[in-house]
């Protein structure tokens, strides 16, 4: 019998097939509900997109696939204000602003999609290449045309079949996926402040001290609703002073994840003298703990020591509640190695719809991406 593999393209969650979620049922990202969430708390420059793939009748393949057009943001990472920045800025506005990710570039890891494991993978990889085909040509036709295609997020192993597929892509890796592997010994803190060696175990008596008089709260809807502008403007803070920045979140992004996903969504507050000072917010995916987006108040964030401590409160919990592993994403990742995350080198692949450029992307991307400098600590015995 003659198979035949199709994709369908869908504008909106609410469209997805029936059957969706028998193939997302091992990473919350893909579920139609995380989905349905993403649509309607988008940040500004963002449209979602989700594909299916089909092997005759047959869903074998979902994917999601994030179009951001930066002219609408305000900075694209304001921290080193410099010729090299601005330089960065104009390449980004004329030859980058428009990047179409196969892949969900508000998270670390591969979330962009899954295939069926009885299905012909490299048919469904090759039916996935010309959905994205597909896709750029109905942006086009809409007037917003692609300048960056991007597959991201695949360890080494995940990416060779990509690869053989997308043969005139660049392949690239950036910063790495800090991962937090949990003994299975450990059952609370005190387990793995026991683990550590005497120089961290230091440190986070230290950490622990400077916090003195911050309380934590886990914030329900209704406190989310209440602080929703402070909220903001804690996590725009960071956001903004990130390296390099591709969209901001919605005003309403952490409300419509509590409402939707209950108790899958865990925000914790900060508070000082009853004033919120700072927040981080986990999402329970499985028997993994992801960390999603933080902000606090610089100025006692220092003096504090509470971007640590937040790091040493979600280990904490994710013990208590016997998870495997702590996915802490990227960025700040000396501190994160330094509590005894570990990287794991995550790589991606990407085009460009000019020629010439795409002949010089590797250039173009180094310049996009900036290269961090970081040394990799062990504080375990």
């Amino acid at each position: 019998m003659n198979t035949t593999f199709s994709f369908e393209i869908y504008n909106r969650a609410a469209s997805l097939p029936s059957d969706w979620d028998l193939l997302s049922s091992e990473n919350i990202f893909l579920t139609k509900e995380y989905l349905q969430i993403l649509e309607n708390s988008c940040p500004v420059n963002m449209v979602c997109h989700f594909i299916g793939l089909y092997e005759t009748e047959k869903l074998i393949g979902i994917v999601v696939t994030q179009f951001l057009f930066a002219e609408k943001l305000e900075s694209f990472g304001e921290r080193d204000k410099c010729l090299k920045t601005s330089v960065r800025n104009f390449a980004f506005k004329n030859f980058a602003s428009h990047v179409l990710f196969v892949g969900n570039n508000m998270l670390t890891g591969q979330n962009a999609f899954i295939i069926d494991k009885n299905a012909d993978q490299s048919k469904a990889i090759k039916t996935l290449h010309k959905a994205i085909t597909q896709l750029k040509k109905n942006l086009n036709a809409s007037g917003k045309k692609v300048h960056i295609t991007s597959i991201k997020d695949f360890t080494a192993s995940e990416i060779k079949p990509l690869q053989t597929e997308f043969k005139n892509n660049y392949t690239f890796s950036t910063q790495p996926n800090m991962i937090f592997k949990i003994d299975e010994s450990w059952k609370n803190e005190q387990d793995y402040i026991d683990a550590l060696s005497k120089k961290y175990r230091d440190q986070y008596k230290r950490a622990r001290k400077k916090a003195d008089g911050i309380e934590k709260q886990k914030m329900s809807l209704s406190d989310i609703l209440k602080y929703e502008d402070v909220i903001y403007d804690l996590y725009f803070h960071v956001a903004k002073n990130a390296p390099f920045n591709t969209f901001f979140l919605a005003r309403n992004h952490f409300s419509t994840f509590k409402e939707t996903m209950k108790d899958k969504f865990l925000f914790y507050g900060y508070f000082l003298d009853g004033k919120l000072i700072g927040f981080n917010t986990l999402i329970k995916n499985g028997s993994i703990m992801d960390t999603y987006f933080l902000g606090y108040d610089e100025t006692i964030q220092r003096e504090k020591m509470l971007y640590l401590n937040m790091l040493y409160d979600m280990i904490a919990y994710s013990i208590k509640h016997s998870f495997k592993e702590v996915v802490f994403a990227r960025t700040a990742l000396e501190i994160k190695s330094s509590v005894g995350a570990k990287p794991l080198k995550m790589y991606g692949l990407i085009t460009h719809s000019n020629t010439l450029i795409n002949h010089n992307i590797a250039k173009l991307f180094n310049y996009l991406e900036p290269k961090t400098e970081w040394q990799e600590r062990n504080p375990f015995k």
